[in-house]
């Protein structure tokens, strides 16, 4: 019984991760057909504001700054946010934003194929000032992010310059100390460079002999004040003992 139940939850763990994985790559495969339907876009709204002039060059124009502002606004609070959690807040409120964008970038593109050209043109000032209210807070926060993130990186670099400066501070100070043995070994090699002469004495040259004459007679008189080591010391006299008697002869 209990290896049913731990075969099907392994066959259950198995589905389980299988799903997963599908929808992983489901959604992968999403984001990767979404990014290329969008660069195809910009890559013809480009054109279009290159190649085409009048109405038709101005909606593609203004379709291009706002999906160009929104793009890249989303791409550094996305990023930001991984690192900074108060950004999160900025991305709420950008994704309400966005939702005004995608609006008015649907209804700009169905105003590209709106034959009434005059009609169109008439409501260009229209769109421009909506496209430019949109893109305007798009811009200020994702500048406000980036100046946010940069702030952090100078606060950043400027504690570690000065760790830094502290630490080799420190550094050369160390290397400027002297070591104690070091100075002990140089007094005393001073002092038996001073005490080697000295030493040596008038025992060199001319006067060795008369030095040797001055050591033998000192020794002499040593040897003379130095009493002998076997020498006999008399026998204390106490008052309790009788005196010798002395021998009689007869």
């Amino acid at each position: 019984m209990f290896t049913l139940v731990m075969l099907f939850a392994l066959l259950g763990l198995g589905a389980w991760a299988t799903v997963k994985a599908v929808g992983a790559a489901k959604r992968g495969v999403d984001r990767t057909i979404t990014q290329a339907k969008r660069t195809v876009e910009d890559t013809a709204l480009k054109a279009k504001s290159i190649g085409q002039v009048g109405v038709p060059g101005s909606l593609a124009q203004l379709r291009l700054d706002l999906r160009t502002s929104m793009r890249t606004t989303r791409e550094a609070l996305s990023d930001g946010s991984r690192v900074d959690a108060s950004l999160k807040e900025s991305l709420v409120l950008f994704e309400r934003l966005s939702a005004y964008g995608h609006e008015l970038d649907g209804e700009l593109k169905r105003l590209e194929q709106e034959p009434d050209r005059a009609r169109v043109a008439a409501a260009l000032p229209d769109l421009r000032e909506r496209v430019a209210k949109i893109t305007q807070s798009a811009d200020s926060l994702r500048w406000a992010a980036r100046d946010r993130a940069r702030r952090f990186a100078e606060d950043d670099l400027s504690t570690l310059s000065a760790q830094i400066e502290v630490e080799s501070d420190a550094l050369r100070d160390y290397a400027s100390r002297r070591d104690p043995l070091d100075d002990l070994a140089e007094a005393a090699a001073s002092w038996d460079a001073k005490a080697g002469p000295a030493a040596a004495g008038p025992g060199n040259g001319q006067g060795s002999g008369h030095g040797e004459d001055r050591q033998d007679a000192r020794g002499q008189r040593g040897a003379a004040q130095t009493p002998a080591l076997d020498a006999a010391a008399p026998a204390p006299q106490y008052p309790w003992q009788k005196s010798a008697r002395p021998e009689t002869t007869t």
